[in-house]
């Protein structure tokens, strides 16, 4: 059954600039789904229409068949937010700042000290409890914002890069931990530009370019197109130029020292040959030849084209003030 129903949502903003055009997905309790697009994308603003900070300029959002347009305090009531910026705990510590929001959310005081003990020995935080906020890492608060989305999470959890600054031990118990939220009965929405991740965690995702949805699907579905060709990744030695590439090689993607190309079957083996010759020179230090990616079905989609993150700033001010109500 469809928890969140977003219905043909578009957003103009000043001069006409449109930060959503005609968007409409749908996401079940008990589901990850992933809003994939680069900075400037939408993402951001239609996260802030979801929880009701923003009104969109046309369209439908139904949670739980309640309008929330016309009634955001539902959304607040029934959505739990981690917001893309850091938890604003400075003046508390760690536990104080989880329980809080536990019980403004509605929680009792025992449940709430029992699910935030949880929380902490799942994600490994025992030892920062009783720190005070400001003491805190990047990486230790990122996964605090988390803990005050989830100690009573919502009917609709909404994640916003909730990896950002995360060491990678606890970024993978932290994935862990979203996807008991899902089996858990809610809906889980993660905003995110980091693909990688999505594709191992996310149930079915929207990929979002310019506003708009360009691709939607299970990951699975979403490589389909790119089943056809493998991937030849380059790791070039620091200060090394790229070298020529070979006309088999197509697509190219290249990004500081990493080099991401298309080829054939057919070409397997001149591939692997020239970049064995290329290592051996000390052009490349390593290369890898696999199959393809969601990452190379995004790159496809989206291309090189990003806008500003503070090209909507009034949706940045409202989510940067935003915690979990």
């Amino acid at each position: 059954m469809n928890l969140l129903q977003i219905k043909h949502i578009s957003k103009a903003y000043r001069q006409g600039l449109l930060a959503n055009n005609d968007i409409s997905l749908s996401i079940q309790s008990g589901e990850v789904y992933g809003l994939l697009g680069p900075n400037g994308a939408g993402k951001t603003t239609l996260v802030s229409q979801i929880i009701g900070l923003a009104a969109p300029t046309s369209g439908q959002i139904l949670l739980d068949g309640v309008d929330i347009i016309a009634n955001p305090a539902y959304a607040r009531r029934a959505c739990s937010f981690q917001p893309q910026s850091q938890a604003p705990i400075d003046g508390l510590t760690l536990r104080q700042a989880v329980e809080m929001i536990g019980r403004m959310r509605g929680g009792q005081k025992h449940e709430v000290r029992r699910r935030t003990d949880q929380l902490f020995e799942s994600l490994q935080l025992t030892d920062w409890a009783a720190k005070p906020g400001h003491q805190l890492s990047g990486g230790v608060r990122r996964l605090a914002g988390y803990c005050m989305a989830a100690v009573v999470p919502g009917r609709l959890v909404i994640l916003d890069e909730p990896t950002n600054d995360v060491d990678p031990l606890r970024r993978r118990l932290l994935w862990q931990m979203v996807r008991q939220l899902a089996d858990n009965g809610s809906a889980v929405l993660l905003v995110t530009h980091n693909v990688l991740e999505a594709e191992r965690s996310v149930d079915r995702l929207a990929i979002i370019k310019q506003g708009r949805v360009a691709a939607s699907g299970t990951p699975a579905s979403l490589k389909q197109r790119e089943m056809d060709c493998l991937r030849l990744e380059l790791i070039l030695e620091p200060g090394a130029a790229l070298p020529e590439l070979p006309p088999y090689l197509s697509r190219p993607v290249h990004t500081g020292r990493r080099s991401i190309s298309r080829l054939s079957l057919a070409h397997v083996d001149q591939a692997v040959v020239w970049a064995q010759h290329l290592r051996k020179t000390a052009a490349i230090e390593e290369f890898s030849l696999g199959p393809a990616t969601l990452e190379d079905n995004y790159v496809r989609i989206v291309g090189q084209a990003e806008i500003p993150a503070s090209a909507h700033p009034e949706v940045n001010h409202e989510l940067s003030t935003a915690l979990v109500s």
